[in-house]
Formats: structure tokens, C-alpha cells, sequence
């Protein structure tokens, strides 16, 4: 009886580790009535399932910054993507009735994939394209990592062993990817980053290439050259790396 009731617990035991380890996904699809000429939101994304920590963390992150994305007024009190959704509406309704004649309607795009995943570390990518107003709309991409392990979002200070080391490492590379004289300003060639010192992105994922370095329109140079990137083989970016990739 004892080595039966052992038996069970082990069991258990297993099946409630193979439950907290695994994640899916579902498709997840927030939009707008479709009709011409008016402001339209359409919002889709990779939902995780399940109640486990992890699945939470990953979610309440995405939510975060679509409603981040999607706020044109900062009172805005969204609290989740359909009542993002809704003040992006309202927010146009609110110019269009003040200045009818010149608000074009609105749009807001956004679409999230997963660029990188394994035993430790996932990454999802939501690219997104708004338009309220003006000559052009403003595309970009924001990487989102997270720890699988410890069910947590990882910002830049919790990538890398030691930043400075990186961020020095990366602007070796950058200036020779971007054909920047290893010596002086890192502006030399018309790059516009602040107080003329290499700086890292906010935006920094895993993909299956490496890490990639995410400079978006205006970071470092004119939106007319797009969003500026590097990537880093991981061969040459685990030394690095707290969670580095495995061959």
C-alpha cells in the first residue's frame, strides 16, 4: 500500500511540473466593424492559455503595451485591449467633432508573433502601424522577452551579465556595420544619437538569427531611413547573455 500511495504522489508531482512547464497559444482577434473611410483598430495576437503564472505574465505584458500604443489621450484609462480599442475610437470621434474638416480617419494596426522561444527564454514581437493624423502613419516594432522559468518579463538590465560590457561590444559592431570610423563622434556619418554616445535601443530580441538590436524611426536618425537594426549571432552574443542560446 505504501509503495502504491509513493507511486501516486510521484505521478502527481510529474504531471503538475509537465502542466507548469508547457504553453500554448491561442489566436487572439480584437477589430472594428470594417467600413469605408473610418477609423478602424484591429488588434492580433498570440493569447496564452491556461492560469499558470507564465500564461498571466506574458498576457498582462501584451495588454500593457497595446493599450500603451493605442493611447492618444494620456487620460485615457483603458484597462484592457477592448476598452483600448474603444478610446482609440472615441479619440478620433472627439477631434473629428472639433476640427471636421480636417481629421482623416484614424487607424491603428497591430500584430504579434513569436520570434524566438526555448526551454528558458520567449520572445514576441508586436509590430504595429498607427495613423492619427498628418502627412504619414508611424510603424514600429516593440520585443517583448520573457523568462519562462521564473514566469517573468525581462527589461535590458536583466539580458546581460554585464551592460557596459555589451553596449561597448555593440558599438564595435554597429560602427562597422554602419561604416563609422572606430575613432570619434558616433554621429560622424549623420546619426543623430544623443549627446553623441552610443547608446542601446529600448527594443532588444531574441529571433532564430540572433539578438537584434531595434533602433525604431527617429531613435537614432530621420524616419525617412526606416528603423535602424543589428543583429548579433548568438555565437559572438551568448558570452554576454544571463540566458544564453544553446547550439
Amino acid at each position: 500500500m505504501k509503495s502504491k500511495l509513493t507511486y501516486l504522489l510521484i505521478c502527481v508531482i510529474l504531471i503538475g511540473c509537465n502542466n507548469k512547464d508547457t504553453l500554448s497559444f491561442e489566436p487572439l482577434t480584437i477589430a472594428t466593424d470594417s467600413c469605408d473611410n473610418c477609423t478602424s483598430v484591429r488588434i492580433e495576437i498570440p493569447e496564452a492559455t491556461g492560469k499558470t503564472k507564465l500564461s498571466k505574465t506574458i498576457n498582462a505584458a501584451l495588454e500593457g503595451e497595446i493599450i500603451a500604443l493605442l493611447n492618444f489621450d494620456e487620460e485615457s484609462n483603458a484597462q484592457n485591449l477592448e476598452e483600448a480599442k474603444e478610446a482609440f475610437l472615441y479619440d478620433y470621434e472627439e477631434l473629428n467633432g472639433k476640427f471636421p474638416e480636417e481629421a482623416m480617419p484614424w487607424e491603428a494596426t497591430i500584430e504579434g508573433n513569436i520570434t524566438f522561444e526555448n526551454e528558458s527564454i520567449i520572445t514576441i514581437k508586436l509590430e504595429s502601424y498607427i495613423y492619427t493624423g498628418g502627412a504619414h502613419g508611424y510603424g514600429t516594432n516593440r520585443f517583448l522577452n520573457f523568462d519562462k522559468i521564473i514566469s517573468k518579463e525581462l527589461y535590458q538590465e536583466d539580458l546581460f551579465n554585464n551592460l557596459d560590457e555589451f553596449k561597448t561590444y555593440a558599438e564595435t559592431l554597429f560602427r562597422k556595420q554602419e561604416n563609422i570610423p572606430a575613432e570619434g563622434s558616433i554621429n560622424n556619418t549623420g546619426f543623430m544619437f544623443e549627446t553623441e554616445n552610443f547608446y542601446l535601443p529600448d527594443n532588444l530580441g531574441y529571433t532564430e538569427d540572433g539578438l537584434l538590436l531595434f533602433y525604431e524611426p527617429y531613435e537614432i536618425a530621420s524616419f525617412a531611413d526606416g528603423p535602424i537594426t543589428l543583429t548579433i549571432p548568438y555565437a559572438e552574443a551568448n558570452k554576454f547573455l544571463k540566458h544564453p542560446k544553446k547550439p
